[in-house]
């Protein structure tokens, strides 16, 4: 701020009413600059985090995640496909294009708060007439620097750079998401095809398990021990067990398929190895408390960015109404001859400022401040249906797990069960005991009880892996993994 001038000059004589009155201008001058922010101060929305866990054990502790959540599972094969996708995924190479375009408009917003300069210059040989009669010919150099600056008065540049920078952020936690649903979708198909696998080769073993039988009640018919009623039901068993095996080689080759996608790659470069869901245990995951999952979850920290950005559209709604203020200076050399120009009689320069006041735009200025207004109440419920969804995700992810680890214990329990009273059925059969329907009964319970373990053992995986994504894979902000911007 400028000092005021004395009252008196050194004379003794009155300073002008200007002078006396230049203070008080650079005084009101700075309060103005000091207290002309008009948007609203943002403040984060309170959504209210559940008191507890419902699906969660009382004592399960926050387990700090890592961003490599699927390295837990054991699987050096997952763990390879995981490293394909983050490379050669392409909605994640997608969403990377998306944070430098954010990035640019970042750039190109925060350049309104910087003066900009600008060169050039003229070189003009004309040929005039001149009032003695006849022609003149002359030449007329004339390079100049242009100096311009807007004075940001009412913050609607500021703001929108506020607006831009979080923009950019949202663009950061929306890659993060994409990334994320990424990897879980590879996980979880990656599962699928060693489920798929599993089935089809429960159901092959199966097949060749009753063909035996089938071949062992023909040699019984064939003496008279067995009927031909016998022969008959085991040869339905075996033609429905035979025709439950292609639509599973098919869903194999889906699946397969659908992962070549995720990992950027053609059907044929694609493949599972020897690997099998029973070799895979799901890990135990804590998920901590309530209160601290938005702080976790990439998705919810967009949507606050694009709440940021939209509170600072508001204020640039604002300012818009008011005055916008350039100051431009030009300085250079303007000469008739090369061999003068640059010399200090040819130099030139000019001072300029410029006030535009807008004061009918048809409603324009005006609409535009209610649709930022719109727009933030449009991002607030956002906002709030991200952090609901977020609860709601983590307790769907929690019941999953806990449900599919009940019912894996049951199914294996099931498996045991059926797999004895078969051979107890078998045995009894060879000796004479019981007739074949009974065995048909447990064979057909055996077959059915070892495939539902094959789904089951499926579900839980993939519950442990919605889990891992329902509590942000590991994400924190200012840390993101995979290919960089």
């Amino acid at each position: 701020m400028a000092r005021p001038c004395p009252n008196r000059s050194a004379h003794g004589r009155p300073r002008s009413r200007a002078c006396r009155s230049g203070g008080a201008t650079w005084a009101l001058l700075g309060l103005v600059l000091a207290s002309c922010s008009l948007g609203p101060r943002y403040h984060r929305p309170d959504v209210p985090a559940p008191a507890h866990w419902v699906a969660a054990e009382p004592a399960a502790a926050p387990d700090a995640l890592s961003p490599e959540w699927w390295r837990e599972y054991g699987s050096p094969e997952l763990d390879a496909l995981m490293e394909r996708a983050r490379s050669t995924n392409d909605d994640i190479g997608a969403a990377i294009a998306r944070v430098r375009e954010a990035d640019a408009q970042r750039r190109i917003a925060g350049a309104g708060l910087l003066p900009t300069l600008t060169a050039g210059g003229t070189a003009v040989r004309e040929r005039a007439p001149v009032s003695a009669g006849g022609f003149q010919t002359f030449d007329q150099y004339t390079p100049l620097a242009t100096v311009g600056y807007e004075l940001d008065f009412w913050g609607r540049r500021r703001a929108a750079f506020v607006a831009a920078k979080a923009a950019a952020n949202a663009s950061r936690y929306d890659r993060v998401t994409v990334e994320l649903t990424v990897m879980s979708g590879v996980a979880t198909t990656y599962f699928l095809s060693l489920e798929l696998r599993d089935r089809a080769a429960i159901a092959e073993a199966n097949l060749a398990s009753a063909d035996r039988i089938l071949q062992g009640l023909r040699r019984q018919r064939s003496v008279g021990t067995a009927t031909a009623l016998d022969v008959a039901q085991q040869e339905t068993i075996v033609a429905t067990l035979s025709a439950a095996i292609p639509p599973l080689r098919q869903q194999l080759r889906q699946a397969l398929d659908a992962l070549a996608i995720l990992v950027g790659s053609t059907p044929d470069g694609i493949d599972v190895g020897s690997g099998n869901l029973e070799a895979l245990t799901a890990p135990s995951v804590g998920a901590g408390l309530p209160s601290t999952l938005l702080a976790r979850r990439p998705d919810v920290a967009s949507a606050e960015a694009q709440l940021v950005a939209a509170n600072a559209d508001i204020a640039a709604a604002r300012a818009a109404f008011f005055p916008s203020i350039s100051l431009t200076a030009t300085g250079g050399y303007e000469s008739a001859a090369l061999a003068t120009l640059l010399t200090p009689a040819s130099r030139i320069w000019s001072l300029g400022a410029g006030v535009t006041q807008p004061i009918f735009a048809g409603g324009a200025l005006r609409g535009q401040s209610e649709y930022a207004k719109a727009r933030y109440a449009e991002l607030l419920s956002g906002y709030h249906k991200a952090a609901i969804s977020a609860f709601a995700d983590t307790e769907d992810a929690l019941s999953g797990v806990r449900q599919t680890a009940d019912q894996l214990e049951r199914e294996q329990l099931a498996v045991a069960q059926a797999r004895r009273a078969y051979d107890i059925a078998r045995a009894q059969l060879d000796a004479g005991t019981i007739n074949v329907l009974i065995l048909l009964n447990t064979e057909m319970a055996l077959f059915s009880a070892r495939d539902a373990l094959a789904q089951v053992r499926y579900a839980r995986l993939q519950a442990s892996v919605d889990l891992f994504r329902a509590l942000g894979g590991g994400w924190t902000t200012g840390v993101t993994a995979g290919r960089s911007p």
